[in-house]
């Protein structure tokens, strides 16, 4: 999942090596993030010197500081999304998130902005929790990869955050069944029915579909709705005969509604 995002990283940090000193000696402690007043080429050395050696967050900090110290220079634009890249390799996406908005907001036409995006709806879709937890985090992963596909159509972050897209979608679709199926465990038919309503409606290309119009008829045949339990019953039908789920909607379509 990280090595589009690193392989983009060092391809931004190549494209600076010309500008910068070459074999720049830079301080191996603690002591690089101290505010001492530097030239932008030893900043900027620091900070990749830190993170081709994986040291993300002090790595993040030196990039800092080269905006800090030099934020009129062409190279501050350059160092903001290293630093972001920095914190995502860090896992502090909060950090990572916030210092790609502010890129954004500042430099919102740069050729770095599709990356900035890209960084910005991975550190949400990195944060995705199982479906038994609370899914803000889900939403917001899909809102920034949707936005990254819009913008940037034919770029290869959009091709990714489609792939990633249709992963959202689908642990979206199977919090949705969890929610229905514990209100049909406990008979509350009418709520079911409209959490496994939301699959088919919202996330009818998941693979939860076919499991969502069963739960329906099962749903609807204890409303007493029939005609609406034959109505899933024939989409499953149509769209998913070979699946468990249709010979289960047909037993029970066969027993409870056999005039159907």
């Amino acid at each position: 999942m990280r090595h589009t995002v690193l392989r983009s990283a060092a391809l931004i940090a190549l494209g600076s090596t010309a500008f910068l000193l070459s074999g720049c000696a830079t301080t191996k402690n603690k002591a690089d993030t101290q505010y001492v007043a530097r030239d932008v080429s030893t900043l900027y050395n620091a900070g990749k010197y830190r993170l081709d050696r994986g040291q993300y967050r002090l790595a993040g900090q030196l990039f800092d500081e080269v905006e800090r110290q030099h934020p009129y220079s062409p190279w501050a634009r350059r160092a903001q999304v290293m630093a972001a890249f920095s914190y995502y390799g860090a896992k502090d996406y909060t950090k990572a998130i916030q210092t790609a908005q502010r890129f954004l907001s500042i430099h919102p036409g740069n050729k770095e902005a599709p990356y900035a995006y890209y960084l910005i709806a991975l550190c949400y879709y990195e944060q995705i929790s199982d479906v038994t937890r609370d899914q803000k985090i889900t939403d917001q992963a899909r809102s920034s990869l949707s936005e990254l596909a819009r913008r940037y159509p034919d770029t290869q972050y959009a091709a990714d955050a489609r792939l990633k897209l249709d992963l959202v979608n689908d642990h979206l679709a199977g919090k949705e069944m969890e929610i229905g199926r514990f209100y049909e465990r406990r008979k509350l038919w009418l709520a079911a029915t409209l959490r496994f309503r939301t699959v088919i409606d919202k996330y009818q290309t998941t693979t939860h579909t076919p499991e969502a119009l069963h739960r329906l008829v099962e749903s609807y045949l204890s409303l007493g709705l029939v005609d609406e339990a034959k109505k899933a019953a024939a989409v499953l039908g149509t769209n998913y005969r070979g699946t468990q789920w249709y010979q289960r909607s047909y037993d029970l379509m066969k027993e409870h509604a056999p005039a159907a």
